[in-house]
């Protein structure tokens, strides 16, 4: 099944690959040239994502997913939450947001944290939401060097290391996006929109 992702990030779209596996060909916006910055001006990551899916969707026409990832630190009231890619700047740099986090953390000593991710899927012209989840808590330094975001500084709940310092296939087995996307991947297999 083909599906349109709405992501300009390639680390994103490498994932869900990963992810979703040989049942789906996922494309992204590169491959259509649509290299336009997509607006998210919600202040929620359900407006987001529904923003994202309904922009590409009415710009192709084709079945897409689009989806927005928020960082929820509890000592923090919930920040970054929807402001987690550009919590330091527009230039959306993950160093500075770490750094502004931590720096904003100092002397707490309440360092739980939550991903949350929600995807947003339009299929045959119908709207679905579905939400994952990764509780955890944040550390002090950064450790490893894989993933992306604020995998560096957030330890998941049962684990001593950080998203950054796993692989990605051990992140898919527990990561917010994943279990998202598994809802999702569920959703089409149960609705027959995918055949495996």
């Amino acid at each position: 099944m083909e599906l349109i992702f709405a992501t300009q990030n390639p680390n994103k779209a490498i994932e869900i690959n990963a992810k979703l596996g040989a049942a789906f060909s996922i494309v992204d916006l590169k491959k259509l040239n649509i290299t336009e910055e997509i607006p998210e001006t919600s202040d929620t990551l359900e407006g987001n994502a529904l923003q994202k899916a309904r922009y590409v969707y009415k710009k192709t026409k084709r079945n897409c997913f689009a989806d927005d990832t928020g960082l929820e630190v509890e000592a923090l009231n919930g920040e970054p939450g929807v402001l987690s890619a550009r919590y330091a700047g527009l230039q959306k740099n993950a160093n500075n947001n770490m750094d502004l986090l931590l720096k904003n953390l100092e002397g707490k000593t309440n360092r739980n944290a939550q991903f949350r991710t929600v995807i947003a899927l339009i299929i045959d012209g119908q709207e679905h939401l579905f939400e994952g989840i990764a509780k955890g808590e944040i550390i002090k330094h950064k450790q490893g060097k894989e993933g992306f975001g604020y995998d560096p500084i957030f330890v998941p709940e049962g684990y001593t290391t950080t998203f950054a310092e796993m692989s990605l296939e051990q992140k898919n087995t527990l990561s917010h996006r994943a279990k998202a996307f598994d809802k999702m991947k569920a959703y089409l297999i149960n609705e027959n929109k995918l055949h495996t």
